[in-house]
């Protein structure tokens, strides 16, 4: 149910980033515009046809994840997938009427479409939340998407499907985008190794750790040597360096790596080890980028809340790299931990001139936050302004899946069905299976076993 009143009113800046969204994911011949408060329309230039959605903006402006939720089964309709689709809404369906209807000019939707994708790609849900967790982070627990089970289905995507079903009647003629699946590969350079940038009382308590609880005394017997021969280019024996092992799984599929660097201690008990200009560390950028893989920025733990930081780091990594002879088009990351405060963080990665970001998944759980596996044009909900930063939503992190403290599953079958089942999602909307692994979490047989099967899935 709509209200036909100025909270109905879609801001310009709004509708305009929508009509990208329509024009990148669907067609981009078609115009959106507003022609009364409480509905939104899908025009063609030199058509008199429309596809007529009724809005109820000021719904999707909530700040919280209590919104209601139905379900709408397509396929009663004739439209598909046959899946039942979420429906967040405050008011109950009208069951006397179908959702979409045939109208003298086209069809009329009865569900708030490109509301619900502004909702969930924006992340107006988490602005101003409290509900966070120890790394101050908004959870999955909290999630809309999680309490109402869909937060393993790219949701926007499956109801951009449907628009698009409905374009294609109203407009046969028109050629609408095709998209197919792909994989984008990403590493978050925490530790890039085990022994090599540890000060001598922490390669001690390495060793005792090795042998007293990995149980793995040779590895203890090692570390001396290791830690003695990384300090112009990462030994090639320490557990944690499987960089060209990475590369050479992602060249034998014809995909690029990216790994993302911490350039930055603003809290040095969580961030990384290692000085970004030690020359390790500059010698393994200049391999990176060498075998065609990208370099990117992974920005320190407290930067989250703080853009001048991310600034500050951005330009640290350019500046080693520009020494180094490495040039990119385009430069992204992720915010270390996953840490992310809509919407402040995304100035940070807007000041620094930076292409993208892929921070946007949950530490607790795997899936889609924004409901989406298509990259997309970000957004301030609390401004309504439209930035330059490209978001690339994240799908799974390996330790979410895997690790005891999130969902345990271990390196096994149940872990590769996890993974499979997001990445088959993925490839039925013809998006992006962007993926998390640490090269810290690659030094075991079972480990390594998983990661080749996932890419393979």
């Amino acid at each position: 149910m709509t209200r036909d009143d100025s909270s109905n009113v879609m801001p310009v800046a709004v509708r305009t980033w929508l009509n990208a969204i329509l024009a990148e994911r669907i067609s981009d011949q078609l115009l959106l515009t507003q022609p009364e408060p409480g509905h939104l329309l899908v025009g063609l230039a030199g058509s008199s046809k429309s596809v007529l959605i009724e809005s109820d903006h000021a719904t999707f402006l909530r700040r919280d994840s209590e919104l209601p939720c139905g379900t709408w089964d397509a396929c009663t309709e004739g439209w598909k997938p046959a899946l039942n689709l979420p429906m967040p809404t405050p008011g109950a369906q009208n069951t006397q009427r179908p959702l979409i209807e045939a109208s003298i000019t086209g069809y009329t939707i009865h569900y708030d479409i490109l509301g619900f994708a502004y909702w969930m790609l924006s992340r107006q849900e988490e602005v101003g939340r409290t509900d966070l967790d120890e790394h101050g982070r908004f959870p999955a627990t909290s999630s809309h998407a999680a309490k109402h089970n869909y937060l393993e289905r790219p949701v926007v995507d499956e109801w951009l499907a449907i628009l698009a079903q409905v374009i294609a009647r109203v407009w046969p003629q028109l050629t609408l985008k095709k998209h197919s699946l792909r994989m984008r590969l990403t590493h978050d350079v925490d530790t890039p190794a085990r022994y090599g940038f540890l000060n001598l009382p922490g390669l001690f308590r390495a060793m005792a750790g090795d042998i007293l609880r990995r149980r793995k005394p040779l590895d203890a017997l090692k570390a001396p040597v290791i830690w003695l021969g990384s300090k112009e280019r990462l030994h090639t024996s320490d557990p944690y360096n499987t960089f060209d092992w990475i590369m050479d799984m992602s060249e034998q599929h014809t995909l690029t790596s990216a790994f993302y660097f911490i350039c930055g201690r603003t809290r040095p008990s969580h961030d990384a080890l290692y000085n970004p200009r030690h020359p390790a560390i500059r010698e393994l950028m200049r391999r990176i980028h060498s075998r065609g893989h990208e370099i990117g920025l992974h920005p320190s733990y407290n930067t989250y809340q703080n853009p001048d930081s991310i600034v500050s780091e951005a330009r640290e990594l350019r500046d080693i790299c520009h020494a180094e002879g490495i040039a990119q088009d385009n430069w992204g990351g992720r915010m270390h931990y996953l840490r992310w405060q809509t919407p402040g963080t995304l100035y940070g990665w807007e000041q620094a001139g930076m292409a993208y970001d892929s921070t946007l998944s949950y530490a607790d759980r795997p899936g889609f936050r924004c409901g989406t596996c298509h990259e997309y044009q970000a957004l301030d909900p609390v401004s309504g302004q439209a930035l330059h930063l490209r978001i690339r939503p994240l799908i799974a992190m390996e330790c979410t899946v895997m690790a005891p403290r999130y969902m345990n599953l271990g390196s096994g079958e149940k872990a590769l069905n996890k993974f499979s089942d997001l990445k088959a999602s993925c490839r039925a909307v013809g998006g992006a299976f962007t993926l998390l692994w640490h090269n810290s979490l690659l030094e075991q047989q079972q480990e390594r076993a998983l990661y080749k099967n996932v890419l393979l899935a």
